[in-house]
């Protein structure tokens, strides 16, 4: 966690560290069908989503530096795979030395509400050494997203991220 002393605008307490990881439990297109939908044509795993057996997503990480620390800020994102590429990954999945494993075009399949849209943003999936996350690197445009993780956010705006996705008290 990033040291830093702020007060939180939700609740009003004070806190000694920043909150520098959100994650989506799914991606979108998960979370657009219904219950009986996710029975039924869904598997969703902690790393690994398949809907239809036609639509593959995995789970990453968007890092994005923070301007003077050394600690990044990260969004917890899904992004889609090919079939192909879907099967080399799950081959290699728990092989030590699977980031040697290519990089696998992807479309960012996760809607960060604090941005402009983010769905189908175009990436690049990198696979790392277990236990870590796969990479996710982003199209350099001018999303500020992209912007983000290519130039890097401030503390304050970490602040701001953080005191907007708290649940109020």
């Amino acid at each position: 966690m990033l040291r830093y002393s702020w007060t939180c605008r939700c609740c009003g307490q004070p806190h000694d560290e920043l909150p520098i990881h959100w994650a989506a439990e799914a991606p979108v297109y998960y979370d657009a069908l219904s219950e009986a939908e996710r029975e039924t044509r869904a598997d969703l795993s902690a790393d690994f989503c398949a809907i239809d057996e036609a639509h593959f997503f995995i789970r990453g990480l968007i890092e994005i530096p923070t301007v003077g620390h050394s600690e990044k800020f990260s969004w917890g994102v899904w992004a889609s795979l090919s079939s192909a590429s879907m099967e080399t990954v799950q081959r290699v999945w728990d092989r030590p030395d699977r980031q040697s494993v290519g990089r696998f075009f992807g479309w960012l399949s996760t809607a960060l509400s604090l941005y402009p849209d983010t769905v189908n943003l175009k990436t690049h999936v990198h696979i790392n050494a277990p236990p870590f996350l796969p990479s996710v690197e982003l199209e350099p445009t001018d999303h500020p997203l992209a912007v983000e993780q290519r130039d890097g956010m401030t503390l304050e705006r970490a602040v701001a991220i953080a005191e907007a996705l708290l649940p109020r008290h």
